[in-house]
């Protein structure tokens, strides 16, 4: 039993897999928390444009 416990404490094999699964839930992370500023400005945006624009269109018609 203990000399399975050390063969499997020792085994590497799945170390790069994991380290894979935590650098790409890493960046991913990274990611959402710089770009959902971004995105919410781009729909704030948008949302004045399509404001501004119906105003312009009642306004000649």
């Amino acid at each position: 039993m203990k000399r399975s416990l050390k063969k499997f404490l020792r085994d590497t094999d799945g170390a790069v897999t994991v380290d894979w699964v935590v650098l790409s839930a890493a960046v991913i992370g990274v990611a959402m928390t710089v770009l959902w500023p971004v995105a919410y400005s781009a729909e704030s945006s948008a949302s004045g444009l399509g404001e501004f624009i119906a105003s312009v269109k009642d306004s000649y018609d």
